[in-house]
């Protein structure tokens, strides 16, 4: 059974900042593309970066591009993000997500998911 799961998620000032990990079981994510995603208050989850396998080639959000970064490491069949200047708007729960076919910023993409981690920012 494929399991990932996130973590490193917390409360932080505005302008703080944190890093989520992603450790995937029963998956190797070198194989696949994989996405962060988040889910506001209240609001519809919505994409905030992704990495394709092998490349490394990596897309970003207009809301958190130069702010946010993904990246992996094979060894530990690990993804993260790095996440800097955190403002309020960027609270929310947090997903790893694993897509089969392509890598984007749109959930229906993503065929694998964590259980979320939270990251709350205040002002």
């Amino acid at each position: 059974e494929v399991q990932i799961v996130e973590s490193g998620g917390g409360l932080v000032q505005t302008g703080g900042s944190l890093r989520l990990s992603c450790t995937g079981s029963g998956i190797t994510f070198d194989d696949y593309y994989i996405g962060w995603l988040r889910q506001p208050p209240g609001m519809e989850r919505e994409g905030v970066a992704c990495m394709s396998p092998s490349d490394r080639n990596t897309f970003y959000s207009k809301f958190v591009e130069g702010r946010f970064t993904i990246s992996s490491d094979s060894a530990k069949n690990t993804v993260y993000l790095q996440m800097n200047n955190l403002q309020p708007d960027d609270t929310g729960v947090y997903y790893c997500a694993v897509s089969e076919s392509n890598y984007g910023l749109g959930p229906a993409l993503y065929d694998y998911w964590g259980q979320g981690t939270q990251v709350t920012v205040s002002s």
